[in-house]
């Protein structure tokens, strides 16, 4: 790779590429690449997996799961349905915002918005979705630089075009695209997104991963355009990012200066690959939320993946999270949620949180309206000032759950938001490790019980140092590292568990944890008797334990590749 910019990749070289594209974890989880010669999209590919076949989706509703919440439920199925009430419209289901907002004839009620959170609750046949969304950073070949606007707008009528993709547009632009249950979106950047569909099985996300990936590459690779797999942008500043021609990020990036210094950044520097699971009852979202929670500061350690900023070492071995963190961002939507470890935490209680969070927007007659800063409970009461008389529906409230930042999100399902982006291969790592634990009773319950005295305290301290010093973080009497090598184990396990010979999927976290002593030959006592001899210190003996994929980084930027951050853009092509 020469200094200037990333090869084009020649045919051979294309071909080898698909190839390993197709190619699952483990030796028996492998698509053949005939049938996907001929993709028309996801559906066709999920077609030819003869082993795992998709069913119909059905967002049905255990009332009977929710003893607490009947009244609750049985209140926003009526208010959602077609019925007209008093004359009115009814209130619609939330939906994104691609056509008019329909008026609220009545104000919205606490009670409806905590109905819409309950109304995620699937019976247990009907929920182990699986919805995984991943983000990354398309480049030019030639000079690294970020895509601009026209160069992706190209790029998604092309998809669109070769692949049978519906087109979405905002105004006369180009924003996006659909295909059945899945989604292409961009971040304010530019950044480029797959938001997956829920589906049944590591096999069927990883496959769609993969197919969407085939499809990028054979456009972009022909326009010159290739894409980078990590948590930050490396070497480009905010100066140098395209703002893509969105309503609501224009309001975002009008008002983040205002709430701190890091908002642009996390707007237009990061991505990220996050995973959606399925809750069946409010006793089961609890303990989820919780036992998330608790070990998004792992799920961070274990994927991260963005120690450059502006072409040299930021400190920090995932800069995405680091930026998430700090007030310097905007502390009113970000955070561990402490109230989620209390007695009275449910639907209820979140709904009062989302209620705190000052709103970014609303969506009317096809224009995002400006209201960053505002109430949504004064929205509720029609007295919000750019919309006075108006009053919220579900669209609204769901918009508006949207732009709340915590470490795990709370819709109609969870979304676990910790890890930073990376190369395909942790695509499917991630949801394989939230799998793992959360799809499975038995290591659902020990992580519970292993994080049931943290403190939190101790809680907040993860989430602030895990950034800096990854699974090197002290914790109690050892390392976060040890702690991460049992919840690894039991991710590993509640896979087994499930069947479906999953456990591939896990095969990059595994490698994260395990002991990196090769100096020292595997030879423990050799080890700690170095370390007594000549007293060195703690922060050199971690470099030799719990080596993080930033890590792998740092070794290289300091040692292959000569103090120059460039070849991360092959390192980390997709």
């Amino acid at each position: 790779m020469s200094r200037g910019g990333v090869q084009r990749p020649n045919e051979e070289v294309r071909k080898a590429q698909n190839m390993a594209l197709m190619s699952q974890a483990g030796s028996s989880h492998c698509i053949y690449s005939e049938k996907l010669r001929c993709i028309g999209g996801h559906s066709n590919i999920m077609n030819n997996m003869e082993m795992f076949k998709m069913k119909d989706i059905c967002f049905g509703l255990d009332i009977s799961s929710l003893n607490s919440s009947r009244r609750v439920q049985g209140n926003y199925l009526n208010r959602i349905g077609v019925e007209r009430r008093r004359g009115g419209l009814a209130i619609v289901a939330a939906s994104p915002p691609t056509e008019d907002a329909v008026v609220a004839a009545e104000p919205l009620t606490k009670e409806d918005l905590v109905g819409y959170l309950a109304s995620g609750c699937k019976s247990k046949e009907k929920w182990s979705r699986i919805g995984t969304e991943h983000e990354k950073f398309g480049f030019e070949f030639g000079t690294l630089r970020p895509m601009k606007y026209e160069q992706i707008a190209d790029l998604l009528n092309g998809i669109a075009e070769r692949f049978d993709w519906e087109k979405v547009m905002e105004g006369d632009k180009i924003i996006g695209l659909k295909q059945g249950k899945q989604s292409i979106s961009l971040e304010p950047g530019g950044q480029f997104e797959l938001s997956g569909a829920p589906l049944e099985t590591l096999h069927q996300t990883c496959a769609e991963v993969n197919s969407h990936l085939y499809q990028v590459k054979a456009v972009a690779e022909e326009m010159g355009i290739g894409f980078l797999g990590t948590g930050f942008q490396p070497k480009w500043g905010l100066k140098d990012i395209p703002v893509m021609p969105k309503g609501r990020y224009e309001i975002m990036r009008n008002y983040m200066p205002k709430v701190g210094t890091l908002g642009l950044d996390m707007m237009f520097r990061t991505c990220t690959v996050q995973v959606n699971l399925d809750f069946s009852s409010e006793a089961d979202m609890i303990r989820k939320f919780r036992a998330g929670l608790a070990l998004q500061p792992i799920a961070t350690a274990l994927f991260a993946n963005s120690p450059f900023t502006d072409g040299k070492p930021n400190g920090y071995l995932s800069m995405r999270r680091h930026v998430h963190i700090w007030t310097d961002t905007d502390n009113n939507r970000a955070g561990m949620l402490p109230f989620v470890f209390g007695d009275s935490f449910g639907f209820e209680q979140y709904v009062e949180y989302a209620l705190d969070v000052p709103m970014y927007f609303v969506y009317r007659k096809k224009k995002y309206v400006d209201c960053a800063g505002m109430s949504f409970r004064d929205f509720m009461n029609g007295k919000l000032p750019p919309l006075p008389g108006d009053y919220p529906t579900l669209n609204d409230w769901e918009n508006h759950l949207t732009t709340i930042f915590p470490e795990v999100r709370l819709k109609r399902y969870l979304e676990m938001r910790g890890a930073d982006g990376g190369p395909w291969r942790r695509l499917c790592a991630l949801p394989a490790f939230w799998v793992g634990i959360l799809y499975d009773e038995a290591s659902l319950q020990s992580v519970l019980d292993m994080t049931s005295d943290w403190t939190a305290e101790e809680r907040e301290m993860l989430r602030n140092k895990v950034p800096k010093s990854g699974l090197k973080t002290p914790f109690r009497d050892g390392l976060l590292k040890h702690v991460a090598q049992d919840v690894v184990k039991l991710a590993k396990e509640g896979l087994e568990r499930r069947g479906f010979k999953e456990t591939g999927f896990l095969n990059e976290v595994t490698e994260v944890v395990k002991t990196d002593t090769t100096q020292c030959q595997n030879d423990s006592n050799t080890l700690f008797k170095l370390i007594e001899l000549f007293r060195i210190p703690s922060e050199l003996f971690f470099i030799l334990v719990g080596v993080t994929p930033a890590e792998k980084l740092l070794e290289l930027y300091h040692g292959k590749w000569g103090q120059n951050v460039d070849p991360i853009y092959e390192e980390l092509l997709y």
